[in-house]
């Protein structure tokens, strides 16, 4: 059955900021403390959209999620109306704060891990919200997002909904952005990768020695259990633990896969010669699999992270070809500029490249690739979608009034202190809810 990939882009919350939270991603530990532009941030997102939409892809959209929690601030001790609880954490602990007022949610590549009907058993979609356990600031997202994902595929009859995985570190999950789906086409049957940093259980694996391994051997079983994938639609690989302390916290930031394209660094996998063979064996197409393996000699790991060059998204356009979304980032790095400009006119469906300001979400650690969910449907799937979340004209211009009306252009360090700006973000959203159709799917009361 002919089908399409959907991407569904994270809307930046109105909170976006720099708090550096993230432990092992280079861009965001460099830019902890700076000022961020929210506005600035949701409209750069917005234009990505717009874009891809304008190309002729089906394009989604992604809410973000209430911020500050004040539900885990009131856990925590912290007491009084909603403009006490933010200046008692304010004042015992700013860092804690900021972690509950985190926009990380924009990254949608977190949000969930999604099988196509044509890879599973029971013929259905398959969505497990990513439990997101190993940062504090992430792993207050997944009951949100499990909300969101229901308001946004609400057919019972193609779309099977699971709660994510239990919290202990032992099923750390990431959701896509440690998952590539290799096919024909989006419609047929295909290979999913599921690539792990470490095993919780299994002492005999390699691990990272610098950087925690977010997402667990343990967690992708799990995952491919959970989705009814067939056997032949799934493999399971190890990332290489030596790029990961390098600032590799994900697969997505060394390897991105598309049809029957994948692009990775030389060094994206352990062993990484047996694992391409083992990828070529196991793909259940009958086109031809490319795998574009970037050499270091070309393109070193620190070129690969500044640049974020493979968190760059893959989209097929008509006519077997594929254009490379990339963030203005790899335009500015010689080396990365040179590879892209030799990989579109080497023999491979890659064949153009757009580059995208995406300053805002790059300074805090993601790319292109972070701030969308991919989801393949079939035209009886797309059908059943909540419409209000697809994009079109109408909805861009609503949006972009929606941001400009709603969000601040400047946030520092001490604006967390203000509880204007949890007002403005609760007003912000409960309007969103109504834009996109999205129920009550915010666990919030504004204070009268």
């Amino acid at each position: 059955m002919h089908a399409l990939e959907v991407n569904f882009d994270g809307l930046v919350g109105p909170t976006h900021n720099y708090a550096g939270l993230s432990y092992g991603n280079v861009a965001s530990l460099n830019n902890a403390a700076s000022f961020s532009n929210p506005q600035e941030a949701v409209l750069q997102g917005l234009a990505k959209m717009k874009a891809m939409r304008d190309k002729g892809l089906t394009q989604g959209v992604f809410a973000p999620h209430a911020r500050p929690d004040l539900n885990v601030l009131r856990r925590l001790g912290f007491t009084g109306n909603d403009a006490q609880v933010i200046n008692k954490a304010f004042k015992a602990d700013p860092i804690l704060l900021r972690a509950c007022y985190s926009a990380s949610a924009m990254w949608t590549a977190n949000a969930a891990t999604v099988s196509p009907s044509p890879d599973t058993n029971d013929g259905k979609v398959h969505f497990t919200a990513a439990n997101l356990n190993n940062k504090f600031h992430r792993s207050l997202e997944p009951n949100t997002t499990t909300r969101l994902l229901k308001a946004m595929f609400n057919n019972e009859q193609y779309f099977a909904h699971h709660s994510h995985l239990p919290e202990q570190g032992f099923f750390g999950d990431e959701g896509a952005a440690n998952h590539t789906r290799l096919c024909d086409s989006h419609g047929e049957t295909g290979l999913e990768l599921f690539v792990f940093g470490a095993s919780a259980f299994n002492s005999q694996l390699v691990k990272p020695v610098k950087f925690p391994a977010r997402q667990t051997l343990e967690a992708s079983e799990a995952i491919c259990r959970l989705h009814n994938i067939k056997d032949t639609s799934q493999i399971l690989l190890q990332q290489n633990p030596d790029v990961i302390d390098q600032g590799v916290f994900h697969n997505d930031v060394i390897a991105v896969g598309n049809a029957n394209v994948l692009l990775c660094h030389q060094q994206a996998f352990l062993n990484q010669t047996q694992a391409l063979d083992d990828i070529r064996e196991a793909y259940v197409g009958n086109k031809q699999l490319y795998i574009i393996e970037v050499p270091t000699s070309k393109v070193s790991i620190q070129d690969a992270v500044s640049s974020y060059l493979f968190n760059s998204q893959l989209v097929s356009l008509s006519d077997d070809k594929m254009l490379l979304v990339a963030p203005q980032e790899c335009q500015r790095n010689p080396a990365v500029k040179a590879y892209i400009e030799e990989m579109i006119i080497d023999d491979n469906p890659i064949n153009q490249v757009q580059f995208f300001d995406l300053r805002q979400s790059m300074q805090n650690g993601g790319g292109p690739a972070c701030l969308r969910l991919r989801v393949a449907l079939n035209s009886q799937e797309l059908a059943a979608v909540n419409p209000e979340v697809i994009l079109d004209e109408q909805k861009y211009t609503q949006l972009c009034d929606w941001a400009t009306r709603h969000y601040r252009d400047k946030l520092g360090a001490n604006d967390f202190a203000d509880p204007a700006l949890l007002t403005e973000s609760y007003q912000a959203l409960d309007e969103l809810t109504q834009l996109l159709s999205l129920g009550s799917v915010y666990p919030f009361q504004l204070e009268a």
